[in-house]
């Protein structure tokens, strides 16, 4: 098994040390779903995903891509990353549910899983701030790491 990264030989928290480690380009993407209740689900399909606070999809998007950038200042112990490429896509599926997907790029010595799963994560907490109105039966069910390249290993969810 291994070991925390983020905690000394003495218990205490660290920053990964990423002195002397090669640069290589990295990307990752994560993903959150939010469940709206049917009643909401229809009503913002009719008008087109806007609300009175304006378009739910855009205002989600642009927050989600903010977050991202912001992960180092969020996360105590992330490195903080100036990104090279922070795309967010919102689609429903068959299950009447909102997904999200982030993709962070970077060349550089730390991976992006931070920044997507933070930019996911705060693209779905917009969408409930933008539908509560409608309910609060709005459930944020997962946010998850989706991929990731680059570094010592790539990873991909089947």
């Amino acid at each position: 098994m291994s070991e925390l990264s983020h905690i000394d030989p003495d218990g205490n928290p660290r920053m990964v040390n990423t002195w002397g480690k090669p640069v290589s380009q990295r990307t990752a993407t994560a993903r959150s779903i939010v469940q709206l209740p049917a009643g909401v689900f229809d009503q913002l399909k009719e008008s087109e995903l806007h609300t009175k606070k304006g378009s739910v999809l855009q205002t989600a998007i642009l927050a989600g891509i903010m977050a991202a950038k912001k992960t180092g200042e969020l996360i105590p112990l992330c490195h903080p990353l100036a990104l090279e490429n922070c795309t967010i896509t919102i689609d429903t599926n068959e299950n009447r549910e909102i997904v999200i997907e982030c993709t962070t790029c970077i060349t550089a010595k730390t991976g992006v899983e931070m920044e997507a799963l933070t930019g996911a994560s705060v693209a779905a907490l917009t969408i409930y701030d933008m539908c509560k109105a409608l309910s609060h039966d709005i459930v944020i069910r997962e946010t998850r790491l989706i991929e990731k390249t680059g570094g010592k290993s790539d990873f991909r969810r089947t």
